[in-house]
């Protein structure tokens, strides 16, 4: 493993909390380094292979997995996520911030593991506001939708085992507090 100069930062939450606006609107910032998760989900429209996400074959994530290519994997509604280990230890030996958006499932698996990092939970303001944003994506099937709801709970208790819970109910406000709980605002005001 290369030494570790940087920082890793995991950012996760329920689907339709926010935590993908949040992101892009961190890597504003040029020390921060996007981590690019790998799936074996289809591509949707508008979605570019190496930015979005890596779009592997199932048979391919497995070989990958069996050969420890990832720090965390996991399975989400029937496809597979995971994270690579090469271009996160690579931005860490940089110096940078690598920017993890994963889902509590692998969240709590790296934090299980001792990977060091800052760990941040991005919640909704209620969960009526995330029936809300869900609906008005208007990606899922209403069956989608419920078992997106369902797992947003469950996901939801699980908050306590971060390091910081960030209530996304001010977009604005949110990115400045996720910005000062791994570090960046102190910088900025020196």
């Amino acid at each position: 493993m290369a030494q570790r100069k940087g920082q890793m930062v995991v950012i996760s939450g329920p689907s339709g909390s926010g935590k993908s606006t949040i992101c892009k609107k961190l890597l504003e910032d040029p020390r921060i380094v996007f981590s690019v998760s790998a799936t074996t989900r289809k591509m949707r429209p508008g979605e570019v292979d190496g930015r979005d996400y890596h779009f592997l074959a199932i048979d391919e994530f497995k070989r990958r997995v069996a050969k420890g290519e990832f720090i965390e994997h996991a399975e989400v509604f029937g496809n597979m996520y995971g994270t690579l280990r090469a271009p996160m230890e690579e931005a860490l030996a940089e110096g940078k911030i690598s920017l993890l958006e994963i889902d509590v499932q692998g969240a709590l698996q790296l934090k299980a593991l001792g990977e060091p990092g800052i760990y941040v939970f991005i919640a909704p303001p209620d969960f009526e506001e995330l029936r809300r944003r869900l609906k008005q994506r208007g990606t899922e099937s209403p069956e989608v939708l419920e078992r997106r709801l369902h797992k947003a709970e469950d996901e939801y208790r699980e908050r306590v085992k971060y390091d910081h819970v960030v209530v996304n109910d001010d977009l604005a406000r949110a990115v400045r507090e996720v910005r000062e709980k791994i570090g960046l605002e102190a910088e900025a005001r020196r």
